[in-house]
């Protein structure tokens, strides 16, 4: 043993479930600079960054800030119903065209035939989720759209742990996969409605240079709303 560190070993692509795959490392690092920046410029108010709180009277442990169309428990609506009223910021055609590429980036340009929805893809929803150190998300489906197109998922900042389950219960079968700043993660098909959440994260993993504390999970989705 000499003492010198590890050799780097580059993580590989991955599907952990048919129609879910990880893309480790996509973003490089000025795209990733790039999201931040934007986030944070999303997250102003009005329309801004806010904590949800659940029909149960609960608050998500995240905050969160929509684009496009607003995300509130368990629908959308065109203003942040459930904060200052705004009408939410618009999508922007940059990351349109951004989860698009991820998703021929995942599935290959013959691939994208095979997903439903993912050829003719047309998100037109961002949302933004900030998990501040100790906050998680549990496992739920994505169920508010009324199109099966694909979701893109892109990290930024911390590594969590992500738990992607099966689609009928929220009990196992499940897969744990850590994602890191810079990861895609696309589920679509088969997987498109599996219960999925963040089991937690794993705070000072963040590269410094991001000025990120935290991580920052934005989710691109097609709502098929008129």
């Amino acid at each position: 043993m000499t003492g010198d560190p590890l050799p780097f070993f580059p993580r590989e692509p991955a599907e952990p479930a048919p129609g879910a795959v990880h893309l480790p490392d996509w973003l490089d690092t000025a795209e990733q600079r790039e999201l931040v920046e934007a986030c944070r410029a999303w997250a102003r108010p009005p329309a801004g960054m806010h904590t949800v709180r659940m029909p149960t009277g609960g608050l998500m442990s995240v905050r969160t800030v929509s684009l496009g169309w607003h995300w509130y428990p368990y629908g959308y609506a065109r203003t942040v119903v459930d904060g200052d009223g705004a009408p939410v910021k618009p999508f922007p055609p940059e990351l349109g065209e951004l989860a698009r590429r991820a998703l021929t980036a995942a599935y290959g340009p013959d691939g994208l035939a095979e997903i439903a929805g993912a050829a003719g893809y047309e998100p037109d929803i961002g949302v933004v989720n900030h998990y501040p150190h100790g906050a998680k998300m549990g496992l739920h489906k994505d169920r508010d759209e009324r199109i099966d197109a694909p979701v893109v998922s892109l990290s930024l900042g911390d590594s969590c742990i992500f738990r992607l389950g099966n689609t009928e219960t929220r009990t196992r079968p499940w897969t744990d996969v850590e994602l890191r700043s810079g990861d895609l993660f696309v589920f679509g098909g088969p997987a498109r409605f599996a219960y999925h959440g963040v089991v937690r994260t794993l705070p000072g993993t963040a590269d410094p240079a991001l000025g990120l504390v935290g991580r920052l999970n934005i989710t691109v989705r097609q709502s098929g709303l008129d």
